[in-house]
């Protein structure tokens, strides 16, 4: 099954909704960096959470980045997401390893750590972008979005991400985030609390079989859940040899004639997906012609 994420709104305009499975996004990101099962579930949680964000933006070019940068082992964990809900994404430290907690379950916020901050940058195609920031609040990540939502974008609103790994694959990805719009009454606020309270994790929904649609109908039961789309998302990285080119015509002539007489050839690799880029020095040798 692809994966993909279900844009919805209750019946009354009053909750919005967006419901995502992303098994295959994460599993890619996890063999691209090599990434530990707790670092593979912070990347995981931390794409999921972006794409559905992505699918806030408005325009087709616009693009947006989540950077968790806590005081744990594994450092910062970046995030960026186009408008159509592809993502891409890594970890400084893939490797980490930390203790699970005692009922067995990933320690993440022991990797990510519980000081530090959740910083979101909006590129909207205006002249700066507009970044929201908000400190960790827990470093388990969904946790995270919900109070940067609250505090950064003044909108009330609840997150569920989870990914669950079987040896070190991922079996089951993905989470969702409702939002309360300003004119919400009391009663759909506390008809949401019920149900947010009462339901599972996101993984043990899917791992029983539910699909995005299911979860949809708990998260908004008694409020006539109306799906507006389903879109499809992925793990998608947008590197290049030419992109890889631009870089190092923006290093200058000096930088890259020394990097010619000195190593006589250059590989660099993308920090989204690990590929490589090999230049030999006849190619490089042709780029510092065209600078």
């Amino acid at each position: 099954m692809k994966d993909y994420v279900i844009r919805a709104t209750s019946k009354n305009g009053e909750v919005r909704a967006f419901v995502a499975t992303t098994k295959n996004l994460v599993e890619e990101a996890r063999k691209s960096h090599g990434t530990t099962k707790v670092a593979t579930a912070a990347l995981g949680r931390t794409l999921t959470a972006t794409s559905m964000m992505g699918l806030m933006m408005k325009n087709k070019g616009d693009e947006l980045t989540s950077i968790i940068k806590g005081d744990g082992p594994i450092g910062t964990i970046l995030a960026t997401s186009d408008a159509q809900g592809f993502v891409r994404g890594y970890v400084s430290n893939p490797d980490v390893e930390v203790e699970n907690y005692p009922n067995g379950k990933l320690n993440v916020a022991g990797a990510v750590g519980t000081e530090g901050t959740l910083k979101v940058i909006k590129d909207l195609g205006l002249r700066e972008p507009v970044n929201g920031l908000c400190p960790i609040v827990s470093g388990e990540i969904a946790a995270d979005f919900t109070y940067y939502f609250t505090v950064s974008e003044q909108t009330p609103s609840a997150v569920s991400l989870g990914v669950y790994t079987t040896h070190y694959e991922v079996e089951h990805a993905g989470g969702f985030i409702v939002q309360l719009m300003p004119d919400a009454t009391e009663a759909t606020i506390c008809q949401l609390e019920e149900n947010i309270g009462k339901i599972k994790s996101i993984t043990e929904m899917y791992r029983e079989g539910l699909t995005p649609e299911d979860v949809l109908n708990l998260v908004l039961e008694g409020l006539d859940p109306v799906i507006l789309d389903k879109v499809e998302v992925g793990f998608r990285c947008v590197c290049s040899k030419d992109r890889v080119k631009k870089a190092f015509i923006a290093m200058g002539k000096k930088a890259l004639a020394e990097i010619i007489e000195e190593d006589h050839q250059a590989e660099v690799t993308c920090q989204f997906c690990n590929k490589k880029y090999h230049y030999d020095e006849d190619e490089l040798m042709e780029i510092l012609k065209e600078m």
